[in-house]
């Protein structure tokens, strides 16, 4: 009786749906700002949108973690709930981290291998969102299955970044003659590489709830 009377699932897979729309949002209002970084104006305006996109993100993981306390009985593991949402805000932070820097590290233009990060990026937060969006589901085995497809394509998008990310160093320190710019390129191209790592973090969380829960 008095487990009926306490508070049971809660809408965790809903919210978790909300926090990878704003991850999405965030990665392409960062590839739009890369696309127009000579616009000063559209930049800042971008900028915004990544930070606004964080700060909804964050929020969502503020009332998960509220949510967490509250429910007596969770649809999955209270600590993979934790886990997932906590490692889902990571890629949001480290997108508005790399629209930070260039901004503090006053970057002047973009390169070729920033487009091709960043473009990685997205692909890897579109995935990371179709990934959330069939954990509701995966007690049917064709949806587990297609889960697990979709964090392997997570992981082949962040290995083909790290291979984007080992050129970029090469190419770096053979031909930018400028010290400065060596320190500023290299840890914006870091921080973009970082974004795929942490996207492939959230795909092993998911693989770990599939495999336990379907």
């Amino acid at each position: 009786m008095f487990g009926k009377l306490l508070p049971r699932e809660g809408n965790f897979f809903e919210m978790f749906n909300q926090h990878a729309e704003r991850i999405v949002e965030a990665a392409r209002a960062f590839e739009q700002l890369v696309a127009n970084y000579n616009d000063v104006h559209l930049r800042e305006q971008y900028n915004r949108d990544v930070d606004n996109a964080e700060r909804a993100a964050d929020r969502v993981t503020h009332d998960v973690n509220r949510l967490i306390h509250k429910t007596f009985i969770t649809p999955i593991d209270r600590e993979q709930i934790h886990k997932l949402i906590n490692t889902m805000d990571d890629v949001a932070d480290l997108i508005q981290d790399s629209a930070e820097t260039m901004a503090l590290y006053d970057v002047r233009h973009m390169t070729d291998e920033i487009v091709r990060l960043t473009a990685l990026s997205v692909k890897c937060c579109d995935r990371l969102k179709d990934a959330v969006k069939f954990l509701s589901k995966i007690a049917d085995p064709a949806v587990a299955e297609a889960t697990l497809k979709t964090c392997e394509e997570i992981d082949r998008l962040e290995s083909d970044a790290d291979r984007v990310m080992r050129s970029a160093m090469s190419k770096l320190f053979r031909e930018e003659p400028d010290v400065r710019e060596v320190i500023k390129l290299k840890a914006i191209y870091e921080l973009l590489e970082t974004i795929t790592d942490k996207c492939e973090d959230v795909a092993n969380v998911i693989e770990g709830i599939v495999l336990e829960n379907s």
